[in-house]
């Protein structure tokens, strides 16, 4: 039976690293034939130097080569290629020195003697896992271009480690709880870690549980039969339904009923529902992601909250910082959301000026990145100038500096300090040195001249 992948659709790049000429030579007719493009080296220096020259996709890789260990030079290879697949070979195949293969980088062990059709089965396997990552990526750019916030980099530390956290839970079916003030990026994250799961090509589905009362929220989530309820005239399926083999994420749970939460817990725990209005149960195999803003634990001592929901949704719990603990990433995130809205309305990038930056840095962002993203997105759309200024932000954020060293109106400055203070501001604001002038009262050719001058 022939490989679900064809031949011209490999165009892998393989490096056979071996002191044995004749498993070098098999091993690269065996690739050769299947349409692959490969490098055969005898020793750590060739592999090193082949990987200087050029990115492998897959590396086979002798356990022994000559007075050298193979698996001293898994993280060489690793580090010099971070996408290499490095398959071990070997005629001494034991359990010991597979686990340590593996624990060093490696990605599959191969025992001497071997026959082609295991080499094609390592090919396609990497072939499989290099379109993955391509997807990913392609993933990733569609969802920044969709929209700035999935711009999942952070210059913070407390921030990187959740990011950390939440990739390794992306590879388990486990519930996430995610915690965090409004507009820190929950819904975000739990998107992120979806498009890393192995559901990923299955659907996600959102559920704001605070928007619907309990009993639209039962029927949003679980669906009803036909006159289940005033307005039900047909069957309906609900959200569980919609999102079968992907994520159900719950948005805000932490504001559903304690009736709710009993069917929700049977649900997660037994995978088992009853459509509103009918009693068949029903089976559905879904990934449950949780977000909430509250304080889950105050909730369950008021008698607000189940205690066993809540232990069994954060099986994984992961706490998004808000904005203000994050200082580092507010001008990286100013600066994306500045490049996103101007492609959006067609002009130009803008920059921020130094007292605008400062300004940002200076806020508390009580709204966190959902107030930035609006903050910049009335900048792009008001500001007219190229330099964006602490005035094109709302007054309770351009209030928050005041630099010392500009000179204010009434203070102790000259009368030049305050002129070059006006004229700077007024030109950083115009979309034209003519635009200026008229502001100013001059002619063009006087706001020339100072301006020469104060930049001088």
């Amino acid at each position: 039976m022939g490989s679900a992948i064809s031949t011209t659709e490999i165009n892998l790049r393989v490096l056979v690293i071996d002191d044995e000429k004749n498993i070098r030579t098999t091993l690269a007719f065996c690739l050769d034939q299947i349409g692959c493009q490969v490098t055969a080296v005898a020793n750590p220096e060739g592999a090193l130097e082949a990987l200087n020259q050029k990115a492998y996709d897959l590396a086979f890789l002798d356990v022994r080569l000559g007075q050298s260990s193979g698996l001293e030079l898994i993280p060489r290879l690793i580090a010099g290629c971070p996408n290499l697949m490095v398959v071990v070979v070997t005629a001494y195949a034991t359990i010991d020195s597979a686990v340590e293969a593996i624990k060093r980088g490696a990605a599959d062990y191969l025992a001497k003697p071997f026959t082609p059709a295991q080499i094609r089965l390592i090919v396609d396997q990497c072939i499989k896992q290099r379109d993955l990552k391509r997807q990913l990526t392609d993933l990733e750019g569609r969802l920044r271009e969709a929209a700035p916030e999935t711009d999942l980099e952070s210059d913070s530390p407390k921030v990187r480690a959740v990011f950390e956290i939440a990739a390794k839970a992306a590879a388990s079916d486990a519930p996430v709880l995610l915690r965090g003030e409004s507009g820190t990026g929950k819904s975000v994250l739990a998107r992120w870690i979806h498009s890393l799961s192995r559901r990923s090509r299955q659907p996600f589905v959102v559920v704001n549980c605070p928007t619907l009362s309990e009993e639209l929220l039962t029927s949003e989530l679980f669906g009803h039969t036909k006159g289940a309820f005033t307005g039900a005239v047909r069957d309906q399926p609900g959200r569980v339904e919609t999102a079968e083999g992907g994520t159900l994420f719950l948005d805000e749970i932490g504001d559903i009923s304690p009736a709710l939460q009993a069917k929700l817990l049977r649900f997660i725990e037994e995978k088992v529902f009853e459509r509103l209005g009918e009693n068949k149960t029903r089976h559905s195999d879904v990934r449950t992601l949780a977000a909430t803003n509250r304080d889950l634990e105050d909730l369950m001592r008021k008698g607000l909250f189940r205690e066993d929901l809540l232990y069994r949704l954060n099986v994984i719990e992961l706490e998004l910082p808000p904005l203000r603990q994050r200082p580092e990433d507010i001008l990286r995130l100013a600066r994306r959301f500045l490049v996103f809205f101007a492609r959006s309305v067609r002009r130009q990038t803008p920059e921020l000026s130094k007292a605008a930056e400062a300004a940002l840095t200076a806020y508390d962002w009580r709204g966190n990145i959902r107030e930035l993203r609006n903050t910049v997105e009335r900048a792009v759309i008001l500001w007219p100038a190229q330099v964006i200024e602490p005035e094109a932000f709302p007054a309770h954020i351009s209030a928050r500096i005041k630099s010392a060293g500009s000179p204010q109106v009434g203070g102790n400055f000259s009368l030049e300090d305050i002129e070059r203070e006006h004229i700077t501001r007024v030109i950083a604001r115009s979309p034209t040195l003519e635009d200026a002038a008229a502001i100013l009262g001059i002619d063009g050719s006087t706001l020339w001249r100072k301006r020469k001058k104060y930049e001088s």
